[in-house]
């Protein structure tokens, strides 16, 4: 197989969702010079030759279509394991996933599939829908007074870069959340401060906004994201869970599945790279 330069992987069953996950990618694959991955899994080994010619066709279709560099693979195996190693192998620098809406989203996305993100070193969009618009004008960065949010920082620069982004920082409120812990407290004002500096230091338009504290941080994070008509919102996934998470919930559970159907990318909690490009902010 060709040496592909930093490939966008996409899951792929065929499906009219895949092809949101395409249509999603193509603006990435464009704006950043690289190629598609197109993932199909299969369950048995025999369904490998007939799914490759299927979707080397397929690829084909796209790049047509597109313009853009598309390669396809088929693997046997599950999707909770495949993604992220084929991600792994080829050094991918996105993993964009189209799910089926709700219902699929919470099958594919929820309590079990969650570990298809949390388990890769690449971040992932999950998109519900087709792109509404070739750009990405305006991106929701929610903070809050976790330590991993910081480490989201870089791919909230090297997303609002490529696409020339607004980022419309959201914090939650510590009446209602920290009234208690003056921890928490500091956690939060700690990562709004590192926030706004980077942003600064960056160049980056940005404005920040302060949730009212009235509902859940994720019920607010939605709430604005349609109130400014975000194009994408930029999440951490949780690495340990703690006591406040098993009372008011992660953050991610209540926006990954949203009905606005806003495409959401989700970083995990460890050090990663776009290029020479460190996302922990270097």
């Amino acid at each position: 197989m060709e040496n592909l330069p930093r490939p966008i992987v996409i899951p792929t069953d065929f499906s009219v969702v895949s092809q949101y996950a395409i249509e999603s990618a193509v603006p990435f694959a464009k704006l950043s010079n690289t190629s598609i991955m197109l993932v199909h899994i299969v369950k048995k080994t025999s369904d490998i030759l007939m799914s490759t010619e299927k979707a080397e066709q397929e690829a084909r279709n796209i790049a047509d279509k597109f313009g853009v560099k598309v390669q396809s693979i088929v693997r046997e195996g599950s999707i909770f394991t495949v993604v992220s190693e084929v991600a792994d192998e080829l050094d991918a620098s996105l993993i964009i996933m189209g799910t089926h809406g709700i219902r699929g989203v919470q099958k594919l996305i929820g309590s079990r599939a969650l570990k298809v993100i949390v388990k890769s070193t690449v971040p992932f969009i999950v998109v519900q829908d087709a792109p509404k618009k070739s750009t990405i004008d305006r991106i929701l960065f929610p903070v809050d007074y976790k330590k991993e949010c910081r480490e989201k920082i870089g791919w909230v620069y090297y997303v609002a870069k490529l696409f020339d982004s607004k980022v419309h920082v959201l914090t939650s409120s510590p009446k209602v959340l920290f009234w208690t812990d003056r921890k928490l407290q500091k956690g939060l004002k700690t990562n709004l401060i590192f926030t706004e500096k980077f942003l600064r230091s960056k160049k980056i338009d940005y404005e920040i906004v302060h949730a009212k504290g009235k509902s859940s941080f994720s019920k607010e994070t939605l709430k604005y994201a349609e109130k400014i008509d975000a194009d994408m919102i930029l999440i951490t996934t949780t690495k340990h869970i703690s006591w406040v998470d098993y009372m008011l919930g992660t953050v991610e559970e209540g926006i990954i599945a949203n009905d606005a159907n806003i495409p959401v990318m989700c970083i995990n909690p460890r050090k990663s790279k776009v290029g020479s490009f460190s996302a922990t902010g270097g």
